[in-house]
């Protein structure tokens, strides 16, 4: 082992130490995200049909009168995408903390990205 791989070794290893929870969160995310081909949420543009691989972060009923929607956070580690769902208020399996991959048209609704009825494929719970 070079010297320049033992010291690239030693910084991961002492990062790993010093990190905060959610950093480590984050970098486990990004990782996943990469090995299943999906692009990172911060990369994703307006227009752009994306897939997005993640963490569900909250899990949102919204009753309307004229159309009710069901809407989740989906992290990836790196930013926050937007799945809404129209006229849904319940989705099987939809629920904060399981792991999905979204496909869809990004939208910018209040400065947030935005999915509106993504294609989704639950992962298997861990």
């Amino acid at each position: 082992m070079s010297t320049d791989e033992s010291r690239g070794s030693l910084r991961r290893i002492l990062r790993r130490f010093t990190a905060s929870e959610a950093e480590i969160e984050a970098q486990e995310l990004q990782r996943e995200s990469a090995e299943s081909g999906g692009t990172p949420a911060r990369q994703c543009c307006r227009g752009e049909v994306v897939s997005v691989t993640g963490r569900l972060r909250t899990v949102v009923y919204t009753p309307r009168t004229n159309l009710p929607t069901l809407e989740a956070d989906l992290y990836d580690g790196s930013d926050v995408v937007t799945l809404v769902w129209l006229g849904r208020r319940h989705i099987a399996g939809i629920e904060p903390g399981r792991h999905l991959t979204a496909r869809g048209r990004v939208a910018v609704r209040d400065d947030r990205k935005v999915i509106y009825n993504p294609h989704y494929e639950l992962e298997s719970p861990k």
